[in-house]
């Protein structure tokens, strides 16, 4: 074979492997571009304003911890078909007596052939209880799910405010720093004038420095509450900005959805007793553990198999049937009715645990709600117009000659620290009020 072929053969051995090559690449590309396509969806269904009811209702939509709880609904539901199925008949077909010699004659003619179909019968209610017991199973897996998504609610909730008294302390620190610079310019005016020294205006450039780092811890602590809320919310981007739109004092003039009543304590706790999804999912586990333990006690009945046939021993036709019977005399399942036992006790005594638990959230809710409303109230009417106060006398009075350049800076310092005070304050207010909401299951579905 001459060069010339050799290439043209060559040319045609490449030519459907490039084109494999190719297919595969433009595959590749296809996915990947639908890949960006249904991202760029999903970051657009996120509103570069949002609310909390929109936070919380993306994050029950998109959050794959909750899709991983509705997975588990999904297991149960399997389960729970699986323990409806009555037992599978059992097919044989037998072969016996076939002599080996030289010459044993027609296959089928020569030995005995047996066909015969067996069926285990269950005793004792077994599928009956089996199916029960999945069903409770499911209808706890169920509540569970509504308890992941009550906390996933409290979780945003948390995240959302976050954000907003991030923003709050970041306002309050540019305006801090926008007015020291305002005094910086006119100490620069007053220097070139002669009233004060290089010193003055030096130190109070140096002291600018921690109004600065003010204003630089608290962009950071905005963009990572902003990230954590995208986290909750299964942002593809992390760092996506967006403005979260509510305030940190709490209007009780006007209730806002997902605030609890305004009610005795008593009659919280009665509340979330009948509300809480968890202890109604440990009183499903309760009741599935009951019924286990009937379902092992009745496996001590045995089941009986019965089955029945064709036989066809040489030339004649017969029929076959049967009953098996298990003599239980060794085994009476009685490890897996201590252990059924021990699980019905240990139903039992979670579902107390939860109970003081429940009770507890409530308590300590309701101590939170009633502290940091005292708190929000003496910082406002005490603390805060008084540091206001002293931070616009002081600017004043410097301005004037009447006060010290230590004097205007502990005195912004001061303003600074009462405005971080409150606003925490604000957020421990809004937050206790979300978590008493979450303790009796507010809007749990």
């Amino acid at each position: 074979m001459n060069n010339m072929n050799k290439t043209h053969l060559l040319g045609e051995l490449h030519m459907p492997v490039l084109g494999l090559r190719m297919r595969a690449l433009l595959s590749i590309v296809i996915v990947l571009g639908a890949i960006r396509i249904q991202a760029q969806e999903k970051v657009s269904d996120i509103p570069s304003a949002l609310t909390l009811e929109n936070a919380i209702r993306l994050a029950v939509d998109q959050n794959p911890t909750l899709a991983a709880a509705k997975n588990e609904i999904q297991a149960a539901e399997g389960d729970k078909i699986a323990a409806t199925k009555r037992l599978n008949p059992a097919f044989s077909l037998q072969f016996e007596d076939y002599p080996v010699s030289t010459h044993p004659g027609p296959f089928f003619d020569v030995q005995e052939i047996t066909s015969r179909v067996d069926y285990e019968i269950e005793r004792g209610g077994r599928r009956k209880l089996r199916t029960e017991a999945a069903n409770q199973a499911l209808e706890a897996q169920k509540l569970a799910f509504q308890d992941h998504t009550r906390l996933m609610r409290l979780e945003v909730e948390r995240a959302f405010y976050r954000t907003i008294l991030a923003k709050s302390n970041l306002e309050a620190s540019k305006s801090i720093l926008d007015q020291v610079e305002r005094t910086i310019f006119l100490n620069r005016v007053r220097f070139q004038q002669g009233d004060i020294s290089a010193l003055d205006l030096n130190r109070i450039e140096v002291e600018k420095l921690k109004f600065q780092d003010d204003l630089f811890q608290a962009e950071l602590a905005l963009r990572n509450a902003k990230s954590s809320l995208m986290a909750l919310l299964n942002a593809p981007d992390l760092s996506r900005d967006v403005d979260a739109i509510g305030t940190l004092p709490v209007d009780y003039q006007n209730p806002e959805p997902g605030l609890p009543p305004r009610a005795p304590l008593g009659a919280l706790i009665g509340m979330a007793v009948k509300q809480r999804p968890d202890l109604a999912a440990r009183l499903q586990e309760k009741g599935r553990a009951d019924t286990e333990t009937l379902l092992q006690r009745a496996i001590r009945s045995p089941n009986i198999t019965v089955g029945g046939g064709y036989k066809r021993n040489l030339t004649d036709n017969t029929v076959v049937f049967g009953v098996t019977v298990p003599l239980k005399f060794l085994n009476r399942n009685e490890g897996e009715i201590i252990r059924a036992d021990a699980e019905q006790m240990r139903a039992v005594n979670l579902m107390a645990a939860v109970q003081k638990e429940v009770q507890l959230d409530v308590q300590k809710a309701h101590n939170a709600v009633e502290i940091n409303r005292q708190r929000v109230d003496y910082i406002k009417s005490h603390q805060l117009k008084r540091a206001e106060e002293v931070s616009r006398v002081t600017l004043e009075s410097y301005n004037l000659g009447g006060s010290t350049l230590i004097d205007y800076l502990d005195a912004q310092r001061t303003y600074r620290d009462a405005l971080r005070i409150f606003n925490q304050a604000l957020f421990d207010e809004r937050i206790s009020l979300y978590e008493l909401s979450s303790s009796i299951a507010l809007g749990v579905q």
